[in-house]
């Protein structure tokens, strides 16, 4: 099989071996021409034949790293997709978290305000009674006060009355009663005494 430096060597030859032929014929400037173009499309073909393999090589390389970064760039993508959606239903629940958190703290907060009012309501009450059994205790106190100083000034008001109204002979009459009195009781009580003793 022909190898690559044998090839390239017959077609740089080949134009080399044309012009020089036309320069011995002809010395037209459509022959130069020729001759020149055809130089370079044996050049351009060499340098196509020559680095169309490791261009290839390079080529086909570059896209199979291009196909490799667009399936890492296509894998990141559904992977951001995938984080994006966890972490929106992340976020709903967390507000549904917060919604219900929410509603929680306000039934607590309805719950201590009212325990806080009917403590506030007892207290209220217990001080209303305590007042109440404070104004009772007092008004007692005031109330017994004016009776015994009412009972002493009666007192005194009739000691004075029964002073200027009683005689030595209102008194001596009064004490003798008294006596009547005393005597009748005592015969009583004597007689009752006799009658139980001969009963038994």
């Amino acid at each position: 099989m022909i190898g690559r430096k044998q090839v390239l060597l017959v077609l740089l030859l080949v134009p080399f071996f044309i012009f020089a032929a036309s320069e011995e014929e002809h010395s037209s400037g459509f022959i130069e021409f020729l001759g020149k173009t055809v130089n370079f499309i044996v050049l351009i073909g060499a340098l196509i034949y020559f680095l169309s393999k490791p261009l290839r090589i390079m080529l086909e390389k570059r896209a199979a790293e291009i196909k490799h970064s667009m399936k890492e760039a296509e894998g990141s993508r559904k992977e951001a997709e995938e984080r994006l959606k966890e972490m929106k239903k992340r976020l709903s629940g967390l507000e549904d978290e917060i919604a219900r958190i929410k509603r929680a703290a306000e039934i607590d907060g309805q719950k201590e305000k009212e325990r806080i009012q009917k403590l506030a309501r007892q207290e209220a009450d217990k001080i209303k009674l305590f007042a109440r059994q404070e104004i009772e205790m007092h008004t007692n106190a005031s109330i017994k006060e004016l009776r015994e100083y009412t009972a002493e000034l009666a007192t005194k008001l009739a000691q004075e009355r029964i002073m200027k109204k009683l005689t030595p002979e209102t008194q001596s009459s009064l004490l003798d009663k008294s006596i009547e009195k005393l005597e009748k009781l005592h015969e009583k009580s004597y007689s009752s005494k006799e009658i139980h003793s001969g009963a038994s």
